[in-house]
């Protein structure tokens, strides 16, 4: 695992090619690092990158062209190392592509590359999927983002809160214990624009939304100026995750969703599933401002 450093007046950032993960965002000018730390006691990582599929499969396999593979929560592009092409000062891009290694679990070749950009107070990843084969490709990608709450030393979790930029009118999708979309969602916003952070709020793991109206959401707190606005568009599905107990909070876009209790397991079926022609690109952004 190799680090690589992005900085400008404003920010220090640091991203493993294992995963193209982000690992560390310092502000140069209050000093504060955003990021999560990683404990392994809670959960060791800080913001993978969802790709082939976002969440998990039922039965943690799917099929495609009458064969049957095996694909683990989230996919395998985490997990591998990637290439580091055209780095800068301020900006990186990281590629990953098929290999023997992908076709067992995923059937396609593709180009999948991960941008980074630093712009005064800002981060702006961009994703980029390419289909590099000769049949229709189908996938999923999302971001998971960790950040640390509470920011600030002398402040707890419970002074902080995510500040959507419309007012919602959204349900949350519960999980099954297998981790699957269970088929009825739960009332939980209503006419709100505010969510206060309670640890106990994710004791039954993610809150997962459908076609949120807001396009960013922003982590504040009561007692500081400081926090972060995360902007995202036509990321249709929403993750919001801490793992119990954590100091930290997950803001997830996703392009995906994990499988209900009812899914058919053929992956041209799969809730959230994008398909590219061959030849054909996909891009999604989104960013993190700080202050």
């Amino acid at each position: 695992m190799q680090l690589y450093h992005l900085s400008n007046e404003f920010l220090s950032v640091s991203i493993s090619d294992k995963g193209a993960e982000l690992q560390h965002i310092r502000h140069c000018v209050n000093g504060l690092e955003y990021m999560w730390s990683g404990d392994p006691d809670f959960w060791g990582k800080k913001s993978p990158v969802l790709f082939p599929i976002v969440g998990g499969l039922k039965n943690n396999s799917y099929r495609f062209n009458n064969n049957e593979y095996q694909l683990g929560r989230h996919g395998f592009a985490r997990e591998r190392i990637f290439e580091a092409i055209q780095p800068s000062e301020d900006s990186i891009i990281f590629s990953l592509s098929a290999d023997s290694e992908s076709l067992l679990v995923y059937p396609f070749r593709f180009s999948f590359s991960i941008g980074y950009r630093l712009e005064e107070n800002n981060v702006l990843v961009t994703y980029n999927v390419k289909n590099t084969d000769k049949q229709e490709m189908y996938f999923s990608v999302g971001a998971h983002p960790a950040f640390a709450v509470p920011l600030v030393t002398g402040t707890v979790f419970e002074d902080y809160y995510l500040q959507f930029n419309q007012k919602e009118d959204a349900g949350i999708w519960p999980l099954s214990d297998a981790g699957l979309i269970k088929e009825v969602p739960v009332t939980f916003f209503i006419d709100t624009d505010r969510l206060a952070l309670r640890k106990s709020l994710f004791y039954g793991d993610a809150l997962v939304f459908k076609a949120l109206q807001s396009t960013s959401i922003s982590i504040l707190c009561n007692k500081h100026p400081h926090g972060l606005c995360l902007t995202y568009s036509n990321f249709p599905y929403m993750g919001i995750w801490s793992a119990k107990d954590a100091d930290f909070i997950c803001i997830e876009p996703w392009c995906g969703i994990a499988d209900s209790v009812t899914a058919s397991g053929k992956l041209e079926e799969k809730e959230g599933i994008y398909k590219l022609t061959p030849g054909e690109e996909f891009q999604r952004d989104w960013s993190i401002t700080l202050f």
